[in-house]
């Protein structure tokens, strides 16, 4: 019987190289957590916007300034992100692209997807 190597203690995750199935399932988690996050800012803000004209206009300034932008930017990729994902996961629920060519290619068209999405809100802001 062939000996087992042992485990290994410590894994640099900075060097372990991902399959792109593996990039994607991870920015899956991610873009759900920070959507789930950023519920409580959205609502409140809504709420603000509806309380007065002052709180309309308070909003309107918050959306304008350079670090909610970016946060917007960041969480346009979540949603794509999680969308794309989420399609693509449902499609591999039903056996279809399962071969590893397939897989891999369907797995950068959501990594690269998500990008161009999220580059294509941004343009728009500009």
């Amino acid at each position: 019987m062939a000996e087992k190597k042992p485990a290994p203690k410590f894994l640099n995750l900075i060097k372990i190289k991902l399959p792109p199935g593996g990039i994607v399932s991870i920015g899956h988690r991610i873009s759900g957590v920070l959507m789930f996050l950023s519920i409580p800012f959205i609502a409140w803000e809504f709420d603000r916007s509806l309380e007065s004209e002052q709180g309309f206009r308070g909003v309107q300034e918050c959306l304008q300034s350079t670090p909610v932008i970016l946060l917007s930017v960041i969480l346009a990729w979540a949603l794509s992100h999680h969308l794309l994902a989420g399609v693509r996961h449902l499609f591999l629920d039903v056996d279809l692209g399962v071969d590893k060519n397939c897989a891999t290619i369907s797995a950068w068209l959501v990594n690269i997807g998500a990008l161009l999405m999220a580059a294509v809100y941004a343009a728009s802001l500009l």
